[in-house]
């Protein structure tokens, strides 16, 4: 039986027209009829988290492993406010999260009654829509109640999605649970507009500028992006920039340009300045990228986008292209002529060929240890990264091209990471595997609480007692407070939260106990999750990591 509040009724039944299966639920009282419908309606996958910045950060896992929509769920009041980590990370990755946020009666906001504040609009610009709907008492009621959700979960789910706010107002009486039916409702459809892009005249440009650089941001797997890109390359005298993140993994592509621009004297890097620089994708790690294209900045960039935002993260923007960006290049393939490799591409290709990963005979350290790991990943892995140290380490080693990689890179925060993948895990088949520092790990330690039925998650921890990438920026080994309060120094393992957990907990203190432990961290099958914990000295990581960047100018 469903609640027999009109709003929950055509919110609920207006999700399910959409096809949003999974939605995320945190207990509390006014949200409880909210839950009782979700929950018994079978088409709903109903998933519980008591932690609301866990709850949303978790559906951002869901959202990764099947790229689709999900719905969170809350009570009123500071519940809500919990959300807004993932809220943004969501807007940045143009991720389709849906928050249905339950409210007092309207009347009751501002007049000290219990567990209120203003929540519409409470994420701001951060959302790409946010309604307030009526409780219902009328026909007109009725149709608005249903254009608002038809709206939100419209912008949702656009070609440029992101998050969207449905919040609900309930008055007394809450729960009465005696609808046995949800309603017809009606849907408004809004197919996506097919756009067709004359190239023509970027074909004439591509032909005058012939030093052309592609760089691939924050992506999905695909393979037309991937197949498009090789032939590009291969064919049409183009650079082909992506890191891991982009999930565009090829011999054709570069992906440890940062190891180059490391090498290069600020005079040599004048002859790597392209003519023309086409960006596409989100967000891109390597700040050293970043920096050269804003001091050697091309004479043309186009950018490449679905949501016609305009993102000058180069200073060098000459033209914003609204477009799916594959149909784009496919169109722009078929207008441009075939060309040898130029001495322009063969600048960038055959140094970054010969630039190696970090030897085995290094020390003990995170950097090693994620070699050893990364050598031993089976195929078609999904691989989830930790920001600040963790993400940048996995790039200095190759991977395979089956690897599907995850990071949320929208506004980098250490808190998501842990919470994301458990998501991802929970609707997964197969493993899924973490790499992940101490801070970020214990930072998210409340998304471990009640979940032993999730057997298929392995997090390689990389413990050196606080926050190793703080240790590493110039000018911060200079300050007194960077050990306890910048990096937060600590002596704290995670054996006791991995057993409380249900996790087979394996530690590694040496090369020896690495090795003997990655055979079962990486094995198909297991009858629990597992966590293996690297415990490593930061100082060594820190030596290890500056050596290898000062041994490239060698």
């Amino acid at each position: 039986m469903f609640s027999t509040k009109k709003n929950i009724l055509q919110t609920a039944a207006l999700l399910k027209a959409y096809g949003i299966k999974h939605i995320v639920l945190s207990p509390g009282s006014r949200n409880a009829p909210l839950m009782q419908t979700f929950s018994q309606e079978p088409f709903f996958d109903c998933h519980v988290i008591v932690d609301e910045r866990n709850a949303a950060f978790y559906a951002l896992g869901i959202i990764q492993a099947k790229q689709c929509p999900v719905a969170i769920c809350c009570t009123s009041g500071s519940a809500l406010l919990n959300y807004a980590p993932a809220v943004s990370e969501a807007f940045y990755q143009q991720l389709p999260l849906i928050v249905i946020s339950a409210d007092r009666a309207p009347q009751w906001i501002g007049q000290m009654d219990g567990q209120t504040l203003p929540q519409p609009g409470a994420f701001g610009s951060l959302v790409k829509k946010a309604v307030n709907l009526p409780e219902i008492s009328n026909d007109t009621d009725e149709w608005y109640c249903n254009r608002l959700i038809n709206e939100a979960l419209i912008s949702c789910t656009s070609d440029a999605p992101g998050p969207v706010q449905i919040n609900i107002p309930l008055g007394e009486p809450l729960f009465d649970y005696s609808e046995p039916t949800l309603p017809e409702i009606r849907r408004i459809y809004a197919p996506k507009i097919e756009q067709t892009i004359d190239t023509s005249y970027y074909a004439e440009q591509w032909k005058e500028l012939p030093k052309r650089i592609i760089l691939v941001g924050q992506s999905f797997y695909s393979e037309r992006l991937i197949s498009i890109l090789e032939k590009l390359a291969k064919d049409h005298n183009c650079v082909i920039f992506t890191e891991y993140l982009s999930n565009c993994i090829s011999p054709e592509f570069i992906s440890n340009f940062d190891a180059l621009l490391y090498q290069l004297s600020d005079e040599d890097k004048e002859l790597y300045r392209p003519d023309l620089l086409i960006s596409l994708g989100g967000h891109i790690v390597s700040k050293r990228i970043k920096h050269f294209f804003r001091q050697y900045k091309p004479k043309t960039h186009w950018l490449l986008t679905q949501s016609g935002e305009v993102v000058d993260l180069f200073q060098s923007l000459t033209d914003l292209i609204k477009t799916d960006p594959t149909d784009f290049l496919t169109a722009l393939d078929s207008n441009i002529p075939k060309e040898v490799k130029s001495t322009f591409c063969k600048q960038w290709i055959n140094p970054t060929n010969a630039i190696k990963s970090p030897a085995d005979n290094i020390p003990f350290c995170d950097i090693w240890a994620t070699g050893k790991f990364l050598n031993m990943l089976p195929i078609n892995s999904a691989l989830h990264i930790a920001n600040s140290s963790a993400v940048r380490n996995v790039q200095l080693y190759p991977i395979d091209s089956s690897t599907r990689v995850y990071c949320n890179r929208g506004v980098n925060g250490i808190e998501s990471t842990l919470p994301t993948t458990v998501g991802f895990a929970a609707v997964s088949e197969k493993p899924v595997y973490l790499i992940i520092g101490d801070l970020s790990f214990f930072y998210g330690l409340n998304v471990l609480w009640n979940i032993k039925h999730i057997k298929n998650l392995r997090i390689l921890l990389i413990n050196n007692g606080g926050g190793g990438i703080f240790h590493l920026l110039p000018g911060l080994n200079k300050s007194e407070s960077l050990n306890e309060f910048v990096s937060a120094e600590h002596t704290t393992e995670s054996y006791d939260w991995a057993k409380a957990a249900g996790f087979t907990y394996l530690s590694a203190k040496d090369k020896d106990e690495l090795n003997n432990h990655l055979t079962l961290f990486t094995a198909e099958q297991s009858e629990q999750s597992i966590i293996l914990e690297v415990i490593a000295d930061m100082d060594i990581c820190k030596k290890a990591f500056q050596k290898y960047y000062h041994d490239l100018k060698k």
